[in-house]
Parts: structure tokens; C-alpha cells; sequence
């Protein structure tokens, strides 16, 4: 099965009612979204993902930059990267994405699904451990380390992402794509991507 199914628990929150109107639908770039590509291409592919997700480390590693080269880079597509954790290696895993620099958050997020076997572990303490070892590596020291993954505020902000992609998407299951409004659950290779692109693109 071409998905790793997610298993999310959040309390806690609460959410005005006008969340998901449609001047601020969730199908647009958001203020917190990082992104890759034009901002006015035709064709958005929301990915939702987990960090710790097999099945996302596969698309990345595998699939992610055919789709750069191909449609992403020639103005066709943008592609929005969206937080979808769903145990703690995978919520530790995005706070660190949310404190580097957009410039260089690509590669990082490229690297830890390359290097998933390295840092994801059921101990939090070896988690923690060798992801730093990882973030250590681009210049990031113990202390900023330290204080990211104590950011309650961004923890917060990730886990209500979640509570916001299963309540406007109905997200279940990482990895998750939302291209052009309509829901693709599991991953795909770069034929089946070409295919659904490629009609829409023909419209």
C-alpha cells in the first residue's frame, strides 16, 4: 500500500469559524506555505507529508525532481510543501524545516528523507540525537537546535495544519496531493504524475 497511514492526536485546538472561507481557502499559497515554481503557474500540487513517512521519502528521492525539471522549473507547476506529522520524529523533523532559511530549506528537507534511516527511531532521544547530527552539518548549533524543538508556539502551528488538512481535505494518509482542488491519496511515480499534469495542462 503506497501510503503510510497517519495516526494524529491533537487537543487542545480551536478554530474560528471563518477558517476555511473561500478568500482564504486552503487551496491558495498561505502566508506560512513554503513553495517551489511561478506563483501563477497553471497547474498547484499541495503535497501533504510526513517526515518520517517511507512512502514521502520514496517520492522525494524518487519522483520529486523529474517533476523540478520537467514542470516545476519550466513555469507549469508550483508545488507547496505542507507539514502532515504524525509521531514525534516526523513533528521534531518539521520544526527543524521551519527554522533554516527558506533558501536553504529545500535541501534540507531533501537530505532528512534521504538520511530518513539515519534519525527516525521509535527512542525520541536517538531521534533528537542524530537529527541534530544532521542539522549540525549546515551550521546549526545546540543551542538554536535545542530551542526550536521547545517552540510550543510552532508545535502548535504544525499540529493545527494537520486539523486543518483533515478538516478542508479530509487527510488521512501521507504522502497526500491536492493538484488543481482534487485529492490523490499515496504516492505516485512520475508517469502516473505526467499523466494527470498533462491533461490538465491540455484543457
Amino acid at each position: 500500500m503506497k501510503k503510510c497511514i497517519a495516526l494524529v492526536f491533537v487537543l487542545g485546538l480551536i478554530f474560528s469559524g471563518n477558517l476555511y472561507s473561500k478568500e482564504n481557502s486552503l487551496l491558495n499559497i498561505q502566508e506560512d506555505d513554503f513553495f517551489i515554481g511561478d506563483p501563477n503557474a497553471p497547474v498547484t500540487i499541495i503535497e501533504y507529508a510526513s517526515m518520517s513517512c517511507s512512502h514521502c521519502a520514496n517520492f522525494h528521492n524518487n519522483t520529486l525532481e523529474d517533476l523540478k525539471k520537467e514542470y516545476i522549473d519550466t513555469g507549469q507547476v508550483k508545488f507547496i510543501f505542507r507539514d502532515f506529522p504524525f509521531n514525534y520524529p516526523a513533528l521534531a523533523g518539521s520544526m527543524m524545516m521551519r527554522c533554516v532559511s527558506d533558501d536553504i530549506r529545500y535541501d534540507y528537507m531533501n537530505a532528512l528523507y534521504k538520511l530518513q534511516n539515519n534519525w527516525v527511531f521509535r527512542d525520541n532521544a536517538k531521534t533528537r540525537a542524530e537529527l541534530y547530527k544532521i542539522m549540525q552539518t549546515g551550521g546549526m548549533k545546540q543551542d538554536e537546535f535545542d530551542t526550536c524543538l521547545s517552540n510550543i508556539d510552532l508545535e502548535n502551528d504544525l499540529l493545527e495544519e494537520v486539523m486543518n488538512a483533515q478538516r478542508e481535505f479530509s487527510i488521512r494518509s501521507t504522502p497526500s496531493f491536492i493538484i488543481n482542488g482534487d485529492l490523490y491519496s499515496g504516492n505516485k511515480t512520475t508517469k502516473e504524475f505526467r499523466q494527470i499534469i498533462d491533461k490538465i495542462l491540455s484543457q
